[in-house]
Order: structure tokens, then sequence, then C-alpha cells
């Protein structure tokens, strides 16, 4: 018995993992989906959002309060962008769950980020954004990346 919960806690614990991104891997994967540009937002800007927000990692969750919960490596909340599936009436602007949003395969979660940034926020609804890229020369973030 003592093995087999042992065995499940093991499991448990592999299936949570999260795929932390090296910069100029995330850079990559930025540039094939098409985010270098993408409403005049340079590919190290995305960088530094997501370095900043989610260290990387797609798995990433934080709690601010009873009702507000941001997601996966963009840190993007249910409050009105993803569907937690728990607070009710909250508007779902990009119409998918917010368990989409930290996935390994992060093509939903770009998704997602596109229409916060078409909304009339931009990339001012990331603070992170705001606090360590924003006027910022974040060409660091892809420096040496090849991109």
């Amino acid at each position: 018995m003592k093995a087999l919960l042992s065995l499940g806690l093991l499991l448990l614990s592999v299936s949570v993992q999260a795929k932390v991104f090296e910069q100029c891997e995330f850079a990559r994967v930025m540039k094939k989906h098409g985010m270098d540009g993408f409403k005049g937002i340079s590919l190290a800007n995305w960088v530094c959002l997501a370095q900043h927000e989610s260290h990387l990692n797609t798995k990433l969750t934080r709690n601010f309060g009873a009702r507000v919960t941001v997601y996966g490596i963009f840190q993007i909340s249910n409050e009105h962008w993803c569907d937690d599936g728990e607070t009710p009436k909250l508007p779902n602007k990009c119409g998918m769950p917010c368990s989409a949003l930290l996935q390994d395969d992060i093509t939903q979660a770009i998704q997602c980020a596109k229409i916060v940034v078409k909304s009339s926020q931009g990339m001012k609804a990331w603070l992170a954004w705001i606090r360590h890229c924003q006027n910022e020369d974040v060409t660091q973030y892809i420096k040496d990346c090849g991109v």
C-alpha cells in the first residue's frame, strides 16, 4: 500500500510539472506564431513580458483575492479573458477555459495574448510589462537568439 501511495504521488508530481522555457526557445516559438511586430510589439517586449510575469513557466497560477486568478506563461486573468469554471458571470473575451492557458503548447495562450493586446489596454494590461519593459532597452531578452 505504501508503495502504491508513493507511486501515486510521483505520478501526480510528474503530471503537474510545468514547461519552463529558455528565453531564446520562447522567442523562437513566439516568432513562429507571428508575434514579432504583432500590433507593433517587438519580440523582445514579448520575452520581457513573459519573463517578468511567469519566469517563462507555462503552469504558473497566482490568486489575487477571492475572484481573480492569473494563468500561464502570460499570467492572463480570469477576470476578463478566460473562464475558470468557478467565478460566475465574468467575461470570457478569449473564448476559452483558463486551463487552456496552462498547456506546454502555448498556442492558445498566444491566441489569448493577441486578443488582450488588441483591447484598449494593449500591453498595459500587464503590470509587469509596465514596470520592467515599457520604455526600456529590452533587446537583451533576445540577444544571441538568432531571431
